[in-house]
This record gives C-alpha cells, structure tokens and sequence, in this order.
C-alpha cells in the first residue's frame, strides 16, 4: 500500500482548484506546482514515509490505525504512530474521529525536555535530580473539540481543538501543557465501518483470522507427524529398562536376547498422509493471500499475462481494483485529505510557500490523488478516451471532417489530468493561444516574403525580356494605363 498509495518515489498527490477553468491559468498551475514539490520535499525530509507502512500495516490487520502529525522545529512535520490498544476513540456527530485520548511513556529526560522542570511531577523532579534521567513515567495526551473555546481569542487555548498533556500517576490536577490545534492533529483511518461504531471492522486481519489459528494448527501437527515419522515413539523389553541403549545414527545397544520382539523398535507404525496435511496448508494460505489482496498486488508477476490480450489484462485489473474502491475512498477521506491539509497549513503558517496570485486570494483547494493504484482506478477513463480517439482518427481515414468533431485540446488536457503529469509540462489555453497567434503572424510574414520575391523575380524576368527597344516591361505597363488614359 506505500508504494500504491503513498509512495515516497513518485509525486502521489496534486493540488488543485474547484474551478476547472482557473486551473487553465498558467499562474495558478505553476504556483500549485511549486506548492506541490515543496510538500513532497517536506514529506520526504520528515519521518511520514517510515510510519506510514506501520499505519497500513494497523489498518489491514486490526482496522483501525491512528497516527500523530506534529510541528517540528528541524522537519516542519513529526508523525508519531499509536500502537495498537494504546489510544481511545470517540465519534463525532458526523460519526467521524474527533477525540483521541493516548497514554504512552516518557523518560523523565524527554519528559522536562518538552515540558519544563516546572511543569513536572515530584516523582520526575526527584527523578531528575537524582540524574535517573531514564526512569519511565506514564502520559496521557488528549485532544478533542475545544466546546469552551472564546470567539474571537486567538491564543493556544481557544484554538478549534484542545490539546492537554498530564502525567498518569502526577500530582493531583496538575497539567504538564495545555494548548490547542487550528486542525485535527491525530489522524484515525478505519477500514469499515458498521453503523454507529467507532472502530473499524471486516479488515483482511479480521477476516483471515480463523484460517490463521487453523493453518497454525496444521503446521503444528504437520511438525508433530514429521517428528514422529522421523524419530518414532519407541518399546523395549524390560531385560533393557536399567541399560544404556543407544538410538543416534549409528549406536551400538548391547544384548543376550536373540529373539526380534524384545528388541528396540518403534511402538507402532506410522505413515502421515503428509501430501493431504501440505494440501490442506497450500489451501488456507491462499485463502490468506486472497484476504489481504495479495493477488491484486501481486497481479502481474503471478500471472503470465504475455499471452494475454491487453483488453483481458485491463479488464482483470479494473476488477482487482473495484474491490479497494470502497476502501480506497474511506482513506482518502480519514487519513490522507486530513494529512495534506494538516501539512498544507503547517507549511502555511510557517511561510513556506510563495505569495499565490490574486485569482487564487481566497479561493480553497481541493486534493487530487496521483497515484499508481488512484492513476490504475482512472484507467477506465482513460482507456475510454485513447479507445474514443482512436475511433474518430479510423472514421477520419474515411471522412476527413469528422476531426471537427474533437476537441484537441480539451482531450490533451483531460488526459493529461487522468495521467497526473505535472502541470508544467502543459501550456495554459493562454500560452497556446499566444504560440499560435506567434506562428500565425510568422507564416503570414513568410507568404509576404514569398510573394514579394516571386513579384520580384518575375519583374526581373520581364525587365530583362528585350524583344524590342523599349522593352517588353514598358510596353506592358503602357498597355496597362492606355484605357484610363482614354477615358
């Protein structure tokens, strides 16, 4: 899902406006574009892209994943991911996460780091004074709705979200800090959800686990059949119970007995079907696999798809993607529009992005997804429109007029939108049509020119045409003005 979704190789997001037209502007499309590069510069300098395969990892394994987006002095952003049964959820109206409550531990060191020798427990002051520096002491962090909030205040605590740290086991009512959030700086993506419920549900986990407990039961008795197929429960004569026997590969067991039964040997027979134990396993692997999209993912290289039209391989890979359509949106929605917009504004406040042009003054953006499995959902467009194109380009061949029925640039742009190619790399319809009115005006001074040295030549040619004395320019010329001369 990093390399899908998110993936720190590839730009994965684009800005953009509600506006289709503003989006024309060559201005506006090269200050979003500066924008995005400085995001992903960000992005790439934090710590997002190690903790986000742990946030994927929460999320399909026990559908529910949190993770914390912080301000950094060195990074500009922090992320933080919650392990699992460390945090408390709660809905807001709109049944979406607004309330994290987080307990987590801190050394005393990293605790009067961040929060001030004043502000500390005695237990961490004596901690500290006693240089423990890595005594370990319980924090709980809370942000929720600020409901007490002043209008119209705009210090840290009438902010939209309130943020508390306190110690677990602190003195009394006493807070290590109390500030607040312009935006949610928790982040909660759920896998599914059902109804009124605050974690999410029917995650791959959830639904492979009990083909997970019964696969690690066959492994376990599959091991057991091989031992005792390997190294058999054995019986001896009771002539041998006080004696050294020796069963390692090749030991020597000394006895008077000659008679086979009261020898060393295995206490019964045993043959394992080990072919139907291996079947067995093989099957509820897939079933795992399958769980957890493996096949999706792993799509091209477990499928010979050279022998393959290339309509069946689209087709079976839109299939795939239906069934994370559902699921894509969800995170689209909880995690990544939250985080994009939570980094916009921190970069924001911070004055790390150039002053934007007077059509964008407040004007909001929205989030596009440019990613490899959000590019792969669009393929369907895109598909249509390449299979579209290529139809009025055969009816052309026919009927040359049917090309005015297509609009070239619209389709250049539509297209490239589908592909998400960067926004430098298009001209605005402001840019093309200055090019083309450049070339327009170029062509009519080269048919100027043109004409004007084939008259030339021909004048010459004329001029130098002597049949008689004067010649044969001249005569013309008078012929010429001879009528108006009589008139």
């Amino acid at each position: 899902m990093l390399s899908g979704i998110t993936s720190p190789t590839r730009p994965w997001f684009k800005l953009a406006t509600p506006d289709p037209e503003m989006m024309q502007y060559g201005p506006v499309k090269r200050w979003l574009d500066v924008v995005m590069t400085r995001m992903n510069d960000v992005m790439n300098r934090s710590n997002v892209y190690q903790s986000l395969p742990i946030i994927y990892r929460h999320l399909g394994v026990f559908g529910t994943a949190a993770m914390a987006v912080l301000e950094d002095d060195e990074d500009v952003i922090r992320t933080h991911p919650l392990p699992i049964g460390s945090y408390y959820l709660s809905n807001s109206h709109r049944l979406s996460v607004d309330t994290t409550y987080r307990v987590f531990s801190m050394t005393a060191r990293q605790i009067v780091m961040q929060f001030g020798l004043d502000n500390v427990s005695n237990a961490v002051r004596g901690a500290w004074d006693n240089a423990n520096y890595e005594a370990w002491f319980d924090v709980v962090h809370l942000t929720e709705p600020n409901i007490d909030r002043v209008n119209g205040k705009l210090n840290s605590r009438n902010k939209a979200f309130k943020s508390v740290y306190f110690e677990l086991s602190g003195d009394g009512d006493k807070l290590l800090r109390e500030a607040g959030f312009d935006e949610p700086p928790i982040l909660s993506p759920r896998w599914e959800i059902n109804g009124e419920d605050v974690y999410g549900s029917n995650c791959p986990g959830m639904m492979a686990l009990g083909t997970g407990k019964a696969l690690q039961l066959e492994q376990i008795r599959k091991a057991n059949a091989i031992d005792k197929l390997v190294n058999p429960p054995m019986v001896a004569p009771t002539g041998l119970k006080n004696k050294l026997i020796n069963l390692a590969p090749g030991g020597v067991t000394y006895v008077d007995e000659v008679d086979a039964t009261k020898l060393v040997r295995p206490a019964y027979a045993v043959s394992p079907q080990l072919n139907d134990m291996l079947g067995s396993i093989a099957d509820d692997r897939q079933m795992i696999e399958a769980c957890f999209f493996s096949d999706l993912f792993n799509l091209f290289s477990t499928i010979n798809t050279r022998s393959m039209p290339v309509e069946a391989v689209a087709a079976m890979q839109d299939e795939k993607l239906l069934q994370l359509g559902p699921v894509l949106e969800r995170l689209n929605d909880e995690f990544l529009d939250p985080f994009v917009d939570r980094t916009f504004n921190i970069m924001a406040r911070r004055n790390l992005f150039p002053e934007p042009p007077e059509e964008l003054q407040g004007t909001p953006l929205k989030v596009e997804y440019v990613s490899i499995l959000a590019q792969a959902q669009k393929s369907i467009g895109i598909s249509s429109v390449e299979r579209f194109v290529g139809f009025v380009g055969n009816l052309a061949k026919a009927n040359p007029a049917a090309l005015d029925k297509l609009n070239i640039d619209q389709t250049i742009d539509e297209y490239g939108n589908m592909l998400g190619v960067p926004a430098t790399i298009v001209n605005s319809d402001d840019e093309v049509q200055d090019t083309r009115e450049q070339r327009a005006q170029m062509e009519q001074q080269q048919q100027m020119m043109a004409m004007a040295q084939q008259a030339g030549a021909t004048a010459k040619t004329l001029s130098d045409t002597n049949t008689a004395d004067p010649s044969l320019l001249k005569t013309l010329s008078d012929a010429a003005q001879q009528p108006a001369v009589t008139q």
